[in-house]
């Protein structure tokens, strides 16, 4: 009796457990068994690394609209996350993930400069 009483609470608590996270469990089970070095994955483990990842995007999207240009609109863009990304320590390994737009007149502007710059050195 002790065995399936324990069992219910073990099952009670996994689905209060899949209440408390909005991100799909399967799609970061799928991220994490895309790695080479990963042959299994334990439940325990999987919720924590879910629960992890939706804190940190969380942090990221409460720091980049408290620092960015939404609060007057009350949207977070694009640009106010790499913003933050590439200003505030935390995120700055982000900047490749999440690099400043730029304009196709701009790139070829300075790609033109650092041409001329390459060919003034020879």
């Amino acid at each position: 009796m002790k065995m399936s009483q324990n069992n219910a609470e073990k099952d009670d608590q996994t689905s209060s457990n899949k209440k408390t996270i909005s991100l799909p469990i399967s799609r970061v089970r799928l991220i994490m068994k895309s790695s080479p070095d990963v042959s299994s994955i334990n439940q325990d483990a999987l919720f924590l690394t879910t629960k992890a990842t939706e804190l940190f995007v969380q942090h990221l999207a409460l720091s980049s609209f408290s620092n960015g240009s939404g609060k007057e609109t009350n949207s977070l863009s694009y640009s106010d996350l790499a913003n933050t990304a590439e200003e505030n320590e935390t995120f700055h390994f982000l900047t490749d993930i999440l690099p400043k737009k730029i304009l196709a007149r701009d790139y070829l502007k300075s790609l033109e400069q650092m041409q001329e710059d390459e060919e003034a050195d020879f």
